[in-house]
């Protein structure tokens, strides 16, 4: 999977949409006073406590230290801990799972999946939302193509997120033993904060893309591939990125 070092505060402040878009996740979610629910990919907390608004149960987990510990800060009535999400185990199953944002960063899909299943309950649910099928297409074809006019396309990461259609994420979750309930797939085109946005974008979520070249590079690539997003991702002085999400529901059979 791509490795990112979390700046928390940026996420915080200037990309607060993950978990705000998330809102709609919990909804189909549903929680219920008492249920046990795990948080997979929590981040720094803000959907966890809104799931445990509801009077359920919740643990937080996250690969991220950074994120954890920003959690653990914010939220410390709600146990967080730092977890791979391809290998990982509670003593006690329970009644769902929910990912926002999460499950695009993993690419070892099948690991993953599978520790979802073995750690709900019968009948139990896995509700989330991930990057779909061309997802944010318009930013990495950029950078790639600023990389490729500067020289540089020897140097372009394979590292990638995984974007997948719902027929390839209905097959790996009914390959599992999973019962597909609700899907969705959608374009959502994302507001940007400021006048950076697009910029603190990259910073944020496509650090993997530079990590064979120096900061300086990355930096001129950077700025590079937002002048040519100017033309198609700018308007009105607001930066949007083109997200385009996945979101399923699947019952453990």
């Amino acid at each position: 999977m791509p490795t990112i070092k979390w700046d928390t505060t940026l996420y915080d402040n200037k990309h607060n949409f993950v978990s705000k878009y998330g809102e709609g996740v919990v909804a189909w979610l549903q929680p219920l006073d008492g249920e046990q629910i795990l948080d997979l990919g929590c981040g720094t907390g803000q959907l966890a406590n809104e799931i445990g608004g509801h009077g359920a149960k919740v643990k937080g987990m996250d690969a991220s230290p950074e994120m954890i510990a920003k959690a653990k800060s914010a939220y410390p009535d709600i146990q967080f801990e730092v977890k791979d999400a391809t290998d990982f185990s509670y003593d006690e199953p329970f009644d769902a799972v929910f990912s926002n944002a999460t499950l695009h960063w993993i690419n070892k899909q099948e690991d993953a999946i599978r520790c979802i299943y073995n750690t709900l309950k019968p009948g139990g649910r896995f509700v989330f939302e991930m990057g779909g099928k061309y997802n944010v297409r318009s930013i990495y074809e950029a950078v790639e193509k600023a990389m490729i006019e500067e020289g540089l396309k020897d140097e372009i990461s394979n590292d990638f997120w995984f974007f997948p259609s719902v027929a390839e994420y209905a097959t790996l979750l009914e390959k599992q033993g999973f019962v597909i309930q609700e899907a969705a797939y959608f374009e959502r085109e994302t507001e940007l904060v400021g006048a950076e946005g697009m910029k603190d974008w990259i910073h944020m979520f496509g650090s993997f893309f530079f990590k064979n070249i120096s900061k300086e590079r990355a930096a001129t690539i950077t700025d590079k591939a937002v002048e040519l997003l100017r033309p198609t991702n700018l308007r009105d002085g607001i930066w949007y990125a083109d997200y385009v999400r996945l979101r399923m529901k699947a019952i453990k059979h």
